[in-house]
């Protein structure tokens, strides 16, 4: 000032009597020297002088021994401080706020605690862990409280106090921080049930096509033309339809094998009980008109029968269409419980299936019952009794199904195994029932493959010889084809035989009469029994 004011002339100038004290002043916030400490002084923008500060920390150098120990200090708005064994350096001269860090090493530290160098935080809450939500305390914007999200949340991304509910078919991963999806399940055809029922089912088809070889074979035998040729393929083709389902269960589910299976399933036991139902159907029919006339009954030929089976089985193809134009099939994402996510095919879920069950579980109860009806027919016709122990064998095997289907909703392998080998159960017992006792004569015993043998015992057999015995006359009715001794002569009506007695005596007209309708009776019985019964 002295030398700007007075130009640098010894003493104190005219300008500078009296001083301006603003100009002063001015001129000694730029002071800056040297003091005898050292220090270099000089007064900042405040027009206050440099601070400096020694930071002592009180600690426990030893234990039980106390001292004070240098950590740090302040120099004209610089603090310079030993954590952690590194020294940090920072500017807070602007605003009193940090805007400057650099890093150096120094010989001492900071102890909070004997034994940790950690300093404690200076927070009003910490932050929260993983899979934690923040609850803000009123009136705070640094202060929360954490809070757990449950089994199946996560923390949400978005906002950090609030949870997140994962969606179907996934879980929270150990982090808490994302949601992951469940493995699917279905029945692999590499699995143990897949193995088991894809290998029942192909001794099944193997049998079956050995069956419908032999029956090719010798077709033109008494015993497979007795057995009705036609309907004993179209039983053996449903039969392998049976067993084929098993291979379309098993794999994974996509909308194409969920409609062969939906179609598939209720299909194949149309066709099986479509054809034992025209056979048991036929038995009665021919029986129950032989009560009341001689005339052959309607519908009873071969081409017939194929088309009443036809009719029973389109009415099983018309419900399948109608069910699949109104709700066509389709694989999908099942999740009974919150763990599980189930690759199946839609019928599972509500258990659909029902539909394509309920019209052949009618077949099967209406063969049941002409099964029972046609039970004492004679045992020429034992095919009926066949007919009726599979009958009786399938309902058993369905009525054991049922609760064993529904009680595995949350099992796939097993609840998709039960119902292919129930299938497969179901086709094996028609196969044994109704085939092997005509193997067993055709492979086994073929002299008895003739028709006399599968005619009844006493009308195909000549009377053993007797004792002499007075002559009796002849009963207007006596059946010459199968020389049945007069005394012994029997009437074959439905099953049932009446004795005749030797000395019955009728009027010449009504003789006659039944001699007529007993060779119409015994005539068309012969021809049926030779066609397919």
């Amino acid at each position: 000032m002295h030398a700007a004011v007075c130009g640098g002339r010894h003493g104190l100038c005219d300008a500078m009597r009296p001083a301006s004290g603003a100009e002063l002043l001015r001129y000694l916030r730029k002071v800056n020297f040297t003091g005898l400490s050292g220090d270099e002084f000089h007064f900042d923008a405040n027009g206050d002088g440099p601070a400096r500060y020694n930071i002592l920390h009180f600690k426990q150098v030893n234990r039980g021994v106390y001292d004070w120990v240098k950590v740090g200090q302040y120099l004209d708005g610089e603090l310079q401080l030993n954590i952690d064994g590194t020294h940090i350096v920072m500017n807070c001269r602007i605003k009193h706020s940090i805007n400057q860090k650099k890093i150096v090493e120094l010989r001492t530290t900071i102890q909070f605690k004997w034994g940790e160098r950690k300093p404690p935080e200076s927070v009003c809450s910490a932050e929260c862990e993983l899979g934690q939500a923040k609850q803000y305390v009123e009136g705070e914007s640094c202060c929360w409280h954490c809070f757990n999200c449950t089994q199946y949340e996560i923390r949400s991304p978005f906002v950090e106090t609030a949870c997140m509910v994962c969606p179907r078919g996934t879980l929270p991963d150990i982090t808490r921080t994302n949601c992951r999806p469940i493995p699917e399940v279905y029945l692999r055809p590499d699995s143990a049930w897949a193995i088991g029922a894809m290998s029942f089912s192909s001794v099944g088809i193997l049998l079956t096509a050995f069956v419908c070889g032999v029956w090719v074979r010798h077709s033109s035998t008494p015993v497979v033309r007795a057995s009705g040729r036609e309907l004993s393929y179209v039983l053996l083709a449903g039969i392998l339809m049976c067993y084929l389902v098993t291979f379309a269960l098993v794999f994974r589910p996509t909308d194409i094998l969920c409609s062969i299976q939906r179609f598939g399933t209720g299909f194949c036991f149309t066709v099986v009980y479509a054809a034992l139902l025209t056979k048991t159907n036929r038995i009665s029919r021919i029986f129950n008109a032989s009560k009341h006339s001689a005339k052959r009954p309607i519908l009873i030929s071969p081409s017939s029968q194929l088309a009443i089976c036809t009719a029973l089985v389109s009415i099983q193809v018309l419900i399948v269409v109608v069910w699949m134009i109104v709700a066509p099939a389709r694989a999908m994402y099942h999740y009974p419980t919150r763990e599980d996510n189930m690759l199946v095919c839609d019928s599972y879920v509500d258990a659909s299936y029902m539909i394509a069950f309920f019209y052949p579980i009618v077949l099967i109860l209406v063969c049941t019952v002409y099964a029972v009806l046609t039970r004492k027919i004679p045992e020429a016709f034992n095919e009926s009794k066949h007919i009726g122990f599979t009958m009786y064998t399938t309902c058993v095997i369905w009525l054991a199904f049922v609760p064993l289907y529904f009680g595995t909703a949350s099992h796939v392998p097993l609840r998709i195994t039960s119902m292919a080998v129930t299938i497969s159960l179901s086709a094996s017992v028609t196969l044994i029932c109704l085939f092997s006792p005509k193997l067993y004569i055709i492979l086994i015993r073929p002299e008895r493959n003739v028709r006399q043998s599968i005619m009844p015992v006493r009308y195909s057999r000549k009377p053993m010889a007797a004792l002499p015995h007075p002559a009796v006359k002849k009963p207007p009715c006596a059946n010459k084809e199968t020389q049945t001794a007069a005394a012994d002569f029997n009437k074959l009506t439905n099953g049932q035989t009446v004795l005749l007695k030797a000395d019955e005596k009728e009027d010449k007209k009504k003789s006659n009469v039944k001699i007529a309708n007993c060779d119409s009776e015994n005539k068309l019985k012969s021809n049926d029994r030779s066609e397919s019964l």
